[in-house]
């Protein structure tokens, strides 16, 4: 480069940082958000999610071009770009968790179901998540301490949180926000303005025209068709991703130390329309542009030195819904093989004289079945059962353990491709034996079922994993394997073991859990999405993480949104320990 070009560039540069400094100093003095205290000399950093992007998919779409500023960055080796592995669940809720706090215990799935106190926890309302937070958070730092959060379910002690469920409500949200973040950004850039609306109106009708011909090809197959549904496509991939990148702009101008931004509209998309669909990554294309805004920013305006990490929280795996393939929900087949659709009068005042006399019928019945070598169930899980309703239930442990007033209450919560099932005779977790008890065919109905990969639960100290072909008993004692592993059929079944055992010992999981058959490349889903995550299987597993050059800790394999939080706390430990 000649002098004369350096100086071309270099007046360039002058100029921009002039304009960024001129336009997001106003609006952050008219928001009330200047900051007072000067940087204090440590790098910050910037992470950027895009919600379930998964890493195959990330390749596929710079390979097709809609993503030419991050393949400029990765290209130019600014960026690294690799896949990680962020667990099960493959939730948003445990990955931020992970990510956030360092810690995602207990978070079994996107839903699930408080057995003691009969409360539903659904991670999309502010209440729930303000809790899980409060438990998650204990004794720990939150990655954005004095930073800030937008778009995001936890809000990792940040210090300013827009959009953030975990902070809503709370009134360091009104304090710092005041109300205006909209009015400002419209007063400031009419053009932005006129953008938003436009691309408002042409999204609506896009969606509903290709949703209408979806519901029309399928045969009225296709997943939640209504006029109202872009309208939440509109808020998360126009509305919501403008004044993110607004305020993200606006805190790199603050010189704001942590900040972590969340950009939520691939992936509702991609629930409907497919992770690889043309629709999905035309979203991809704006966040690419929001990309490029932020990282312009952040190398022009340079009050403090930023890290830029793109990052996504979970993939998402090609699927076909279970109501779908087998014309009845999960809950219609779970009903069936237990009695609750054909509940006779007087079944209820009925079941006062089941212990004795139930028990020993089915004890007649388990022992036949336990003869034959042919059955789904392994012979031990029968052995099991066999021994559990001849030393203890005969011994009148129902009566006591059980409230059969309560045999139907059956509550099933689905997160993807995974789903907890909840059997409310009696507020703790059941074993399997007891569940084999009470619900003589659930469990061979839902083992031999062709749409379920795996049916997991617990027995004693030992978490069991039950296929069509076999049973894995994960236990103090080590593995052990009667007839062919369950999990064999994923590419690395060791892993997926201890991601299991994991999952199935969180005090809220359900009494058992159902993973969505996988083929190699489709899932079966238990909501009606044509791409999921959640279990296993497909690259709802493998995020991405793009990161500094230099970083070469984050090049190393990680194994869980847990590790990302250890990571970055070793590589900026003095903020965060501060």
């Amino acid at each position: 480069m000649t002098r004369f070009h350096r100086w071309i560039v270099d007046l360039f540069n002058a100029l921009a940082a002039w304009y960024y400094r001129h336009k997001y100093g106003a609006a952050a003095r008219q928001l009330g958000r200047e900051l007072h205290e000067e940087p204090d000399g440590r790098r910050g950093f910037i992470i950027l999610e895009i919600d379930g992007l998964g890493y195959p998919y990330l390749r596929q779409a710079l390979k097709q071009g809609y993503m030419p500023y991050l393949s400029r960055l990765l290209l130019s080796r600014k960026l690294r770009l690799g896949r990680w592995r962020c667990g099960l669940p493959s939730t948003t809720p445990a990955a931020q968790a992970g990510i956030l706090f360092g810690n995602n215990w207990d978070i079994p799935g996107f839903r699930w179901y408080d057995k003691a106190t009969g409360d539903s926890i659904l991670c999309k309302l502010p209440g729930a998540t303000r809790v899980i937070q409060e438990q998650i958070s204990t004794g720990r730092v939150g990655l954005l301490s004095g930073g800030s959060s937008y778009t995001n379910l936890f809000d990792g002690d940040a210090r300013l949180a827009l959009f953030t469920l975990s902070a809503l409500g709370k009134d360091r949200l009104f304090e710092n926000v005041r109300g205006f973040g909209f009015l400002i950004l419209f007063a400031l850039s009419p053009l932005r303005v006129i953008k938003v609306i436009g691309l408002s109106l042409w999204t609506w009708l896009a969606y509903v025209v290709k949703r209408l011909a979806s519901w029309l090809r399928l045969r009225r197959k296709s997943s939640h068709f209504t006029f109202l549904g872009p309208l939440f496509e509109i808020a998360n991939n126009i509305i919501f991703r403008e004044v993110t990148t607004f305020c993200v702009l606006i805190d790199i101008y603050r010189g704001m130390p942590a900040i972590y931004a969340a950009y939520t509209g691939y992936d509702e998309i991609a629930h409907h329309f497919g992770a690889d669909s043309k629709e999905a990554f035309r979203a991809l294309r704006s966040l690419d542009k929001q990309i490029r805004q932020i990282d312009r920013m952040r190398q022009l305006y340079r009050r403090r030195e930023y890290d830029l990490y793109i990052l996504s929280d979970h993939g998402m795996t090609p699927s076909v819904p279970f109501r779908w393939a087998y014309r009845q929900t999960l809950q219609q087949l779970i009903a069936h093989h237990t009695g609750h659709e054909s509940d006779p009068p007087g079944r209820i005042e009925e079941a006062e004289g089941f212990p004795e006399r139930g028990i020993r019928f089915l004890l007649d019945e388990v022992r036949g079945l336990e003869s034959r070598p042919h059955t789904m169930l392994s012979a031990r899980m029968w052995q099991a059962t066999r021994r559990r309703l001849e030393e203890h239930l005969l011994a009148g442990a129902p009566e006591s353990q059980w409230d059969l007033d309560r045999h139907h209450d059956i509550q099933v919560r689905n997160s993807g491709s995974l789903s907890h099932v909840y059997l409310n005779v009696t507020p703790r977790q059941m074993d399997l034996s007891e569940i084999a008890v009470l619900y003589p065919s659930l469990l061979e109905a839902l083992v031999n079922h062709e749409g379920i990969g795996a049916v997991v639960g617990r027995e004693g100290d030992d978490v069991v994993i039950v296929g069509r072909s076999g049973t894995l008993h994960l236990g103090p004692a080590g593995w052990r394997v009667v007839g062919r592993n369950p999990l064999t059929g994923l590419p690395d079944p060791e892993w997926a073991a201890e991601q299991v055992s994991r999952l199935a010992r969180f005090p809220h999981a359900g009494d058992l859990i159902l993973l969505g058959a996988w083929d190699g490349d489709r899932v079966v889903s238990f909501e009606e999405q044509v791409a999921s995550h959640g279990g296993l299987g497909g690259a709802q597993n493998w995020p991405f993480l793009a990161f500094p050059a230099r970083e070469r800790s984050l090049a190393q394999e990680i194994e869980g949104a847990e590790e990302i939080y250890a990571r970055l706390v070793q590589i900026y430990r003095k903020r965060t320990e501060g």
